[in-house]
């Protein structure tokens, strides 16, 4: 008789079980949720103490030497860490909570900001009723869209570890819709939309997409040794036994680099991969994830596609377009794709991250491009310029969230957290989320800045 394998970690299979066959919540959770979330980072331009000179403080508190290699010298160290504090509070703080303790009242929750955002627009407390920046608003809009996903999906990695955390918020098993399914699609549809493709820049070279693919690659693989144990082949993960979400981006950039297409074809050829049938036999443990690769990718090729079509002129040139001419065409389809999503995922095949379907994707595009275009209403508010926060990790998006896996990583091994209580588990998420702030505000005030992608 076989001696039963044993676990290196005692609470391993615990673990397993409570992150698995979980459904999901509704589509209409999730647009609210999108919402309210969205409509913080507004409220925050809105009400900030340094809403109206976040960006100019930021650049007024340091100094560029062109002498120095590119490094910032400061003239108020301390008082740039309060302004990133402040943007801390206003921000991060609700986003911790909205997706924790007050995710009960998500409905609830959604329409109080939207009526204080209402508000705040139609009174004009806070200025004239419009202004716009031309091509300068658009670009911080697309600024504060990535940021805004990023910080929620660092935010998510560590929350998910905790019952402070709702299990209908967590990745599903197959099939169903929840806010942790969508953060690798909304990661490589949040690179693809201001990509080189997009911009009408001829793809990268191989050697150079190797080198960017590199520390992705590295990355599955420590997150492959950290994970396993002597009992890793019981257990077959999202993505396989031995897949993970950085082999994936890997595989997307390697992919778009070998295989150059035109943005005017890429929507096409995402649609055409995403219809194609996809072997169903077993040719290797992995393969959720090797398969799901291409889903991936033609969802990169649409994000390139829209891309050049809402915010770049033409082929040619990598020039924005304005707000004003992107923001009508961005909800437009935002609310086509949410429709679209919801008769795929009622009368053809429910939404599946794990084989990244085409339900699956247009609801993607449907919760990204609405956050986008929640933000692009930021024009209606004058003091609409980036915060000292998402400034900070729009210079460093990927490190930041490799820093937070690293961070996560070490919250797992000093708790416990299944057996955490619901104010410690708060209070830890808290601290996480502002160590990372400040290392992230740390590396933009002195000029540090990682490219992968």
């Amino acid at each position: 008789m076989d001696t039963p394998v044993k676990s290196l970690n005692p609470n391993k299979h615990l673990k397993e079980q409570f992150v698995s066959n979980l459904n999901g919540s509704s589509m209409l959770e999730l647009f609210s949720l999108t919402a309210v979330l969205s409509i913080v980072v507004l409220l925050q331009r809105a009400f900030g103490f340094n809403s109206q000179t976040g960006a100019d403080s930021a650049e007024a508190l340091s100094k560029k030497d062109d002498n120095d290699n590119g490094f910032l010298r400061t003239k108020n160290f301390t008082k740039y860490i309060a302004m990133l504090s402040l943007d801390f509070l206003y921000i991060v703080v609700p986003f911790i909570l909205y997706t924790t303790v007050l995710a009960d009242w998500t409905y609830i929750n959604t329409t109080t900001v939207a009526l204080l955002l209402l508000f705040c627009i139609l009174a004009g407390r806070f200025g004239s009723f419009f202004q716009e920046d031309g091509v300068q608003s658009l670009r911080q809009n697309i600024s504060s869209y990535r940021v805004s996903l990023m910080l929620l999906t660092c935010l998510c990695i560590l929350a998910v570890d905790f019952k402070i955390f709702p299990r209908r918020y967590a990745k599903t098993e197959t099939y169903g819709t929840s806010l942790m399914d969508l953060g690798v699609g909304s990661f490589v549809l949040a690179n693809s939309l201001v990509s080189r493709q997009a911009r009408g820049i001829s793809t990268l070279k191989i050697s150079n997409s190797l080198c960017s693919a590199s520390p992705l690659i590295f990355l599955g693989f420590a997150r492959l040794i950290s994970t396993s144990s002597v009992d890793y082949q019981v257990h077959v993960g999202e993505y396989g036994v031995h897949w993970n979400f950085f082999f994936t981006l890997a595989g997307v950039a390697i992919l778009t680099s070998i295989i150059n297409v035109p943005p005017s074809y890429c929507g096409i050829l995402g649609l055409l991969i995403l219809l194609d049938k996809r072997g169903a036999d077993l040719i290797s443990q992995n393969k959720e994830g090797i398969f799901s690769i291409f889903g991936y990718w033609s969802l990169y090729l649409v994000g390139v596609q829209l891309g050049n079509f809402l915010f770049f002129e033409n082929h040619a040139n990598s020039s924005l377009r304005t707000n004003k001419w992107a923001r009508i065409r961005v909800w437009v389809l935002s609310l086509s794709f949410w429709l679209l999503a919801y008769i795929l995922d009622r009368h053809v095949e429910r939404v599946s991250r794990r084989m990244c379907n085409l339900a699956y994707v247009t609801l993607v595009l449907a919760q990204n491009l609405q956050v986008l275009g929640i933000i692009m209403l930021s024009d209606y508010i004058p003091r609409h310029k980036l915060s000292a926060l998402e400034e900070a990790f729009d210079q460093n998006l990927l490190a930041s969230f490799l820093l937070a896996n690293v961070l996560t990583g070490l919250v797992n091994l000093s708790v416990d957290t299944l057996f955490v209580s619901s104010v410690s588990a708060l209070a830890i998420l808290q601290v996480y989320a502002f160590v990372l702030s400040l290392a992230v505000g740390f590396a933009k005030f002195y000029g540090i800045k990682f490219k992968f992608w």
